[in-house]
Formats: structure tokens, C-alpha cells, sequence
């Protein structure tokens, strides 16, 4: 089982904190996640949330390749409606070329409507444009000569240079819904699954993706599996700075549920129709906080449950003081991940 670390860069409103101060964490910590044994970086991607939600990943990358020598690099995920093709097919080159072929890409069609909105995207051709953008993709690491005429985007016959490093950069899928999980499949690519689901949600969005993919002859090991994780040495002291961090998290989510956009459950399986029905108790299976003896415990249940092949960690938590964030980040690598193999 690997280990990957992931930043959203996310302050609340308000906090003395700022994003710049994030981000110089990122160059502090980030080399020390790679000596203590972690070994992927992953950031995300959202548009015109108020605490500055990640909104460049690959330029997050693009930093973490001038960080590290040896992690891999992974968007999870990238919007891909949100941006213009060509552009995106020579960034994701450069990019793979800056980190040495390091890079995994991991993609969504998105679902929040007010990004769409922002970059004048209809939110109801979000899967189709998908789709499209990545048959651009794909014929851009075949060929030397790109040239596409689709439904959504053209580009003429154009050379892309650089080649990136790898024949094939690796595609991770970010859905759930039964004919994406199929479009996965189809193209041979793992699917990777929001922090919001508990291990059972999990589970069977996974046996729906194994089941599709059996349909077309393939079957893949890589089951990434994102949680909040914060370690402290007592558990009172985790949970105190922890749960209004992670409540935080997840308010956009219960907000997007609120709103019909995406479906959010607690823990006994009730709907989220407000907001402020989000609480740290009642969402307690999805997430990982308490002294390094209860994370190893936690991260055994979910071998044994979901026997996943990457857990990416998000302990770069809203809010969280940096020397509280490294003390978290040193405890995992030194009592958990160096005792878990």
C-alpha cells in the first residue's frame, strides 16, 4: 500500500492565515513528506470558492516537480471542461517533462455549477466535453501532429513539442455514476473516488467500476483511496485542531447536496439538505484523526475493507498551524508509515 500527501491550499474566511503562507508550507514540508517515506503528491481543483480552493493544479505541480526527486505527481483531479485544449496538451508536456515523467493525471468532469458558470461552460455538456478533451489528449501522446474536428473543439494540424517523457501519461478517472465508470473502463483507466463516501459507498462504486471493466477485458490493482488524516499525540489535541478544519472541508459538500447538485449521506445514511447539518461527529467514518496507535489501527480497517493500493492522505487541513501540520506530517511517516511496512 502506497502513501500520497494532498494539499487544497484552503483558508477560511477570515483566518490569520493566508494562501501565500500556504504555499510557502508547501516548499517547507513538501521535501520532507518525500524523506519520510510518502510517496505521491496530490492537489485538486476548484474554482470561485471563498477560502481559495486550488484553483491551478498544474502549476501546483509544476513547483512540487522543483520539490521532490522521487514522488510521483497526480491531479486529483483536473476539470476538464474547464479548459481549452491545446493549452491543456501542451501544459500536461511541459509538465511531465519538468517532473521526469512523473506525472498521473487525474480527471473529472466537475459538477459545480458555479465554475461552470465563471468560464462560460454549460454545465449540462460537462460529460460530453470531457470525453472530447480527452480523445485530444490521447491523440496528442500518440502523434507528433495533433489535429481534431469534434462536437465541442477543433485544432488544426499543430506539432506538440515537447513530447512528453512518458508514451502514455497515466489517466485517473474522478466519478461514480454507472456510464462514466464505463467510459473509465473503456479507455483502461482506474477510477479514483471523492473523500465524501464512506468505505462502504466506496466499496460498491468500486465492484461497479471492477464489474465494467470486466466487461471489456480489463482489470486493474490501482484503487486510490483519499481521506483527511491529521495525527496528534493525544486524541483530544487531534480532534480539537482537526474538526473545525475538516467540517470546513466538507461544508462544500454539504452545500452541493443542499443545492440538488451532488449527493451527500452522514454516517447513518441521511441526506444533507442543509449545510449546517454538516458536523465532525456524524461524518466520523471518513476521515482519520487521533494518536499515530489509532491512525495504524484505521488504516488496517481500511486495507482490510477497501484493500486499497494508494491512501492519499489531505493533511494540509484549512486552517491548521504549520508547525501543528508538521508535527502531524512527521508522526505519520515515522509511527505510521515506517511501522506499516
Amino acid at each position: 500500500m502506497r502513501f500520497g500527501l494532498m494539499y487544497s491550499f484552503i483558508v477560511p474566511p477570515g483566518h490569520a492565515m493566508t494562501h501565500l503562507d500556504t504555499f510557502r508550507e508547501m516548499d517547507a514540508l513538501l521535501p520532507l513528506a518525500e524523506t519520510l517515506g510518502f510517496d505521491a503528491f496530490h492537489t485538486t481543483e476548484h474554482h470561485c470558492q471563498d477560502n481559495g480552493w486550488a484553483p491551478s493544479p498544474l502549476l501546483v505541480l509544476a513547483r512540487a516537480a522543483g520539490l521532490t526527486r522521487r514522488m510521483r505527481l497526480v491531479t486529483n483531479v483536473l476539470l476538464l471542461p474547464l479548459y481549452q485544449p491545446l493549452r491543456l496538451v501542451e501544459d500536461v508536456a511541459t509538465l511531465d517533462n519538468l517532473c521526469a515523467g512523473r506525472l498521473t493525471l487525474g480527471v473529472s468532469p466537475g459538477y459545480v455549477s458555479e465554475e461552470f458558470a465563471a468560464y462560460e461552460v454549460p454545465h449540462t455538456e460537462r460529460f460530453a466535453r470531457s470525453e472530447e478533451m480527452l480523445d485530444i489528449l490521447e491523440a496528442s501522446w500518440k502523434d507528433d501532429v495533433l489535429a481534431h474536428e469534434g462536437r465541442y473543439y477543433r485544432v488544426p494540424p499543430t506539432r506538440v513539442v515537447p513530447r512528453p517523457v512518458q508514451e502514455r501519461i497515466p489517466l485517473w478517472y474522478g466519478v461514480s455514476g454507472p456510464k462514466l465508470l464505463e467510459r473509465a473502463a473503456r479507455r483502461r483507466s482506474p477510477v479514483t473516488a471523492s473523500p465524501r463516501h464512506t468505505n462502504a459507498e466506496l466499496a460498491a462504486h468500486y465492484a461497479r467500476y471492477d464489474a465494467a471493466a470486466a466487461r471489456v477485458g480489463f482489470a486493474t490493482r490501482e484503487r486510490p483511496i483519499i481521506r483527511e488524516v491529521f495525527v496528534a499525540p493525544p486524541l483530544a489535541e487531534a480532534e480539537a485542531l482537526a474538526a473545525p478544519a475538516i467540517v470546513h472541508l466538507f461544508g462544500l459538500y454539504g452545500r452541493k447536496s443542499a443545492a440538488g447538485e451532488r449527493e451527500l449521506r452522514n454516517d447513518r445514511g441521511e441526506l444533507v439538505r442543509d449545510e449546517a447539518e454538516v458536523d465532525f461527529r456524524t461524518f466520523a467514518s471518513r476521515y482519520i484523526v487521533g494518536d499515530p496507535a489509532m491512525v495504524r489501527d484505521a488504516l488496517a480497517e481500511l486495507e482490510a475493507e477497501l484493500a486499497p493500493s494508494e491512501v492519499i492522505c489531505r493533511m494540509q487541513l484549512p486552517g491548521i498551524p504549520t508547525d501543528k501540520f508538521e508535527q502531524s506530517l512527521r508522526l505519520f511517516g515515522d509511527e505510521v508509515i515506517a511501522r506499516m511496512r
